[in-house]
């Protein structure tokens, strides 16, 4: 049996495991629950900027035009770029040596095999373009424009003849048949804030995974009314505005700038960008990130 020495003894050592314990545990819920820092810079391009070029210089006038907005689509690795296609443009049947995924942002766009029906997809629409696949892109509408990433350049169009296929299947996405998230669904959206613009604001998935930083793509639709902050928690953070004339501040502190749709923001590292969507129009942006991001109304 202990004696009352070694009972006490006993007794302090439990107490101090459970202390290191419990402050081991704090110090884990203190990580999680860190702050983004505000510090980390973010880039803008607006679409006003933007250098328009020839998305296919072989074509000449022929060409849809193009302009980068994040990396860089001659060169090898991921980018990120504008399309935008004159009323009633058809392409040529023709195979890319990449992969691309598009988001549409104004007018009607069909992507597809030279022998489908057109399928004409309107504003944020999403579809994929296997690498080495035979289509034809046409546009039906008066301001056309899309926004494409690929993840290695150089993107290059080359003649039907030389069609393989890698494996991929295209995915053609109406905008109509996504499927929305609101708070009661998603984590991502914060609801601390109690707010109709909290309980309004909604995600759409589109490829890709969060976990444990994988590339994702998603689309956020921010409410008439919405004032708060997108929260970047992975290594990589881009977004493209698709509908609505957000006002923009990151956390550089510099001034408020009105984003158009087809403008750009992004970073790197945890960081916070302030938004606020008080046009007359919802707000829906495009964001490629590794990992996740939150929403937060305010």
């Amino acid at each position: 049996m202990f004696g009352k020495k070694n009972l006490k003894a006993f007794f302090g050592l439990i107490l101090a495991l459970l202390i290191v314990v419990w402050s081991s545990l704090q110090v884990k819920s203190h990580d999680l629950k860190r702050e983004p820092n505000a510090g980390n810079a973010s880039q803008v391009v607006s679409i006003s900027d933007v250098e328009w070029g020839a998305l296919n210089p072989a074509r000449g006038d022929q060409s849809p035009k193009a302009a980068t907005l994040w990396g860089d689509r001659t060169a090898s690795g991921p980018s990120g770029f504008l399309v935008q296609f004159v009323e009633d443009f058809s392409s040529p049947p023709h195979i890319h040596n990449v992969s691309y995924r598009g988001v549409v942002i104004s007018g009607l766009i069909h992507n597809d095999d030279p022998n489908a029906e057109n399928l004409w997809l309107p504003q944020s629409s999403f579809w994929t373009q296997p690498a080495g696949d035979v289509h034809i892109t046409a546009a039906d509408s008066t301001n056309n424009l899309a926004y494409i990433e690929i993840e290695d350049g150089p993107y290059l169009v080359m003649p039907a003849e030389e069609a393989f296929d890698n494996g991929e299947r295209p995915v053609n996405i109406d905008e109509s048949n996504l499927i929305w998230l609101d708070a009661s669904n998603i984590l991502w959206i914060d609801q601390s804030g109690g707010t109709n613009a909290t309980l309004e604001t909604q995600l759409a998935f589109l490829w890709g995974s969060p976990q444990g930083n994988q590339l994702n793509g998603t689309l956020v639709k921010l409410p008439i009314g919405f004032k708060g902050e997108l929260h970047s928690q992975g290594p990589i953070f881009r977004a493209i505005v698709i509908q609505g004339q957000p006002n923009y501040q990151g956390s550089d502190g510099s001034g408020i700038k009105v984003l158009e749709p087809g403008s750009y923001f992004g970073s790197e590292g945890e960081t916070i960008h302030q938004l606020a969507c008080a046009a007359e129009e919802e707000c829906i942006i495009y964001v490629r990130q590794k990992g996740k991001y939150s929403v937060i109304a305010k």
